[in-house]
C-alpha cells in the first residue's frame, strides 16, 4: 500500500508534528509513503525560521528522515520561501529554502495523489 502524507498545517501546529511522527513510524516499518508540503505546511522548509534551543526544530526532524521532501513552489514563494534558482528568476535578494527540501510544481502532487492508495492530510 502506498501512502501520501499531505502536510498543510503550519510548523507550530500539533498536526504538523503528528505528520512527522507518522512518517517516522512508516519509515521504521519500511512502508511505502511519500510526503508533500502545501499551503501553510511549506513553512517547515524555511531555513530562517527560529526555534528556541529547548525545542525541537521540525525542519531538522524531517531532514533526519533522509526522504525526499517536495514543497509546492507557488505556496512557498507566496510565503517568502525560495531556493536559489527561483530567487534569481524572480529578482529576490536571498534564498532561504532549508537543505534537503525541494521546490516542485503541483503536477507532482497530482501524480502523488493518483498513485497513492491512501491520502492523509495534516
Amino acid at each position: 500500500m502506498s501512502i501520501l502524507l499531505l502536510i498543510t498545517s503550519s510548523p507550530t501546529s500539533i498536526l504538523a508534528w503528528h505528520a512527522l511522527g507518522l512518517a517516522q513510524a512508516l519509515k521504521q516499518k519500511g512502508e511505502n509513503f511519500r510526503v508533500f508540503f502545501y499551503q501553510d505546511g511549506v513553512n517547515v522548509a524555511n531555513a530562517l525560521q527560529w526555534v528556541p534551543d529547548d525545542q525541537r526544530k521540525l525542519s531538522s526532524e524531517w531532514q533526519k528522515l533522509g526522504i525526499r521532501l517536495p514543497v509546492c513552489v507557488s505556496a512557498a514563494l507566496a510565503r517568502g520561501i525560495t531556493d536559489q534558482e527561483n530567487a534569481q528568476r524572480h529578482n529576490i535578494q536571498q534564498h532561504n529554502l532549508a537543505e534537503q527540501f525541494e521546490l516542485v510544481g503541483l503536477g507532482e502532487l497530482a501524480d502523488a495523489v493518483q498513485t497513492a492508495d491512501r491520502l492523509l492530510q495534516f
